[in-house]
């Protein structure tokens, strides 16, 4: 038996930025969107062009951008979302517009109070529009594992014979469970008559922690594209996780033996630590596939036999992943040369004029630090990239406190073509600071959460911080690495506020 490819549909920029506090740039999106298309995902899902401009000009550079990957614009089944997308995609060379309308009858009543006759009508005549802009048509009936099946099968048909190309079948609040998504997908190719013209798809979320499976059961029933997204981020409690979904087809070959995928497997882990530092979400250390103790023994047992045989308890090589120690340190005698290919080895592209100024913050970071590591690097790029596009930039700062000294700090921003400096005291340095930077810009937001972490190990370490704000219902998480950790702190803070505003 020949074996049969599954299309790996990336919706990181997409689904996964709709995680609360997971907004990103048009640069990052497209740095992201070059690392996907290094990695061999098949489809891009760019974005939402009709949500915001931010969102619009994220497509629209990533059309620009790739080679080889297909970009995806997502629209609801209204005409201005339809048009949004096609516009969005123009200077794509493999544009793909996927449209979505629900069908379950909690969303029917309470969502759009029309008749199933209705929804049908609907999804025709907004598939044959995204049709009329685009050959590659993409059509999910959103919430579709509650969905009444005898109404699923037709508009499932419908919508095969208005144009679409891929049937997407969404899990869309992670109701469903392995058996039942299973059942589902073969009760689909037994009963919808023109389901051999398309490909079936699956879209899982994972707010009962079954994503994965529910992905994988649907593959072994006849789907064969999957929605998935790096460290598995998303709505609520996030989607099926691209590097599981890809390494389980890949490491139990004796259950998926007639599958394969295009995933470059050992661009995976630059991949996952790419979205991690740029939407600012911490990678948990037991995580599947990714996590820093995924490859880690603390029991003597399983210590003696790994060494003897890796195999014992260890199902994966790391170094399928791209998890490996480069042997070339960094420090402060490195050269340009050995800087850009150990940032090129890390997936990350930059032309001469960023490389210069990475170079210059590379030989400030190598002065107070022997040994320069990748997470070190990374933070540089993650903070050149911001330095492009942020409005709000953090010119100097400087305070002063004790066990009997009120903590005090000054702040100079440059904003909108302005320097402003403020004086301020808190409960200490970082609290001050951010007591400045508020009265500054004239805002009061939220602080939701506050982390610091340290990049790697030593005294002498990256401080990194995470800053989670909220203001005017809006969440975004801001996150500033130095050596000082209260410089980090405020380079955080400046990050969430640009994000916000």
């Amino acid at each position: 038996m020949s074996k049969e490819k599954i299309v790996i549909f990336d919706t990181t920029l997409r689904d996964g930025e709709q995680a609360p506090g997971a907004s990103l740039t048009a640069k990052e999106k497209q740095e992201i969107a070059y690392q996907l298309e290094r990695l061999g995902v098949d489809v891009i899902e760019a974005g939402f062009p009709i949500a915001s401009p931010g969102d619009f000009k994220g497509v629209d550079i990533i059309s620009k951008s790739l080679k080889k990957s297909s970009v995806c614009a997502l629209a609801r089944c209204i005409k201005k979302d339809v048009v949004a997308a096609a516009q969005a995609l123009k200077k794509a060379k493999r544009p793909r517009i996927h449209v979505f309308l629900a069908t379950s009858k909690i969303h029917l009543k309470y969502k759009f109070k029309k008749a199933e006759s209705e929804i049908i009508s609907i999804a025709k005549q907004h598939v044959k529009l995204a049709r009329s802009f685009c050959s590659d048509i993409e059509f999910s009936p959103e919430d579709a594992t509650r969905t009444d099946r005898n109404f699923l099968f037709k508009v499932i048909e419908e919508a095969i014979k208005a144009g679409a190309k891929t049937i997407n079948i969404p899990d869309t609040v992670g109701y469903s469970y392995p058996n039942e998504m299973s059942s589902l997908i073969s009760d689909i190719v037994q009963n919808v008559p023109n389901i051999n013209k398309v490909t079936i798809a699956v879209h899982c979320h994972d707010d009962l922690g079954m994503a994965v499976a529910n992905s994988l059961s649907a593959v072994i029933s006849g789907a064969r594209q999957v929605h998935c997204t790096v460290n598995g981020i998303g709505e609520r409690a996030g989607n099926a996780s691209l590097e599981e979904i890809v390494m389980a087809l890949r490491t139990r070959k004796d259950v998926f033996k007639n599958f394969y995928t295009d995933i470059n497997t050992k661009e995976i882990y630059k991949t996952s630590k790419m979205v991690s530092s740029l939407t600012g979400f911490v990678i948990a250390p037991n995580k599947a596939i990714v996590g820093a103790n995924s490859f880690r023994h603390e029991s003597g047992i399983h210590q003696d036999a790994v060494l003897k045989e890796r195999t014992t308890y260890e199902i994966m090589n790391p170094k399928d992943i791209g998890f490996s120690v480069s042997n070339i340190v960094l420090g402060k005698h490195s050269g340009r040369h050995a800087l850009s290919k150990r940032l090129s080895d890390l997936g990350f592209s930059v032309n001469k004029k960023q490389l210069d100024l990475i170079f210059e913050r590379f030989k400030d970071l190598a002065d107070k630090k022997k040994e320069v590591f990748d997470d070190d690097l990374i933070a540089l790029f993650e903070e050149e990239i911001k330095l492009e596009s942020n409005k709000i930039r953090c010119l100097d700062l400087s305070f002063e406190g004790g066990t009997d000294l009120k903590p005090k700090a000054k702040v100079k921003l440059s904003y909108q073509g302005k320097n402003l400096e403020e004086v301020s005291t808190g409960d200490g340095p970082v609290d001050a600071c951010f007591k400045a930077i508020d009265k500054m810009l004239k805002i009061k937001p939220k602080l939701m959460r506050y982390k610091l972490e340290a990049l790697t190990q030593g005294k002498d370490a990256l401080g990194k911080a995470h800053v989670e704000l909220k203001l005017n219902n809006k969440l975004a998480i801001g996150v500033g690495s130095s050596t000082d950790i209260v410089e980090a702190s405020v380079k955080g803070y400046v990050d969430a506020v640009n994000r916000l505003i």
